[in-house]
């Protein structure tokens, strides 16, 4: 698993700005970031590219509100195991 920075996920999902990437974390269309540092986020590149295909395949937003939830609870099952 690899942890991507933020110009790597705007390249990965089309994004062109930081604004954009945090919007759609706002609206629940995007998991938010995990710590990488004190001042430095990431994203695990998994759940980057399960959005990516969720909206190649064409998933409504409320579908991929609910793949975020997942993946937002498959990170709190990882870190409680």
């Amino acid at each position: 698993m690899s942890i991507l920075r933020m110009p790597a996920v705007k390249a990965e999902t089309g994004h062109r700005s930081h604004a954009s990437i945090y919007n759609a974390i706002k609206a629940g269309l995007f998991t938010t970031g995990v710590a990488i540092g004190q001042r430095s986020k990431g994203w695990p590149s998994e759940e980057v590219q399960a959005i990516n295909a969720a909206r190649i395949a064409g998933k409504s937003e409320a579908e991929i509100r609910e793949l975020v939830n997942r993946l937002h609870a498959k990170r709190t099952d990882l870190a409680t195991a």
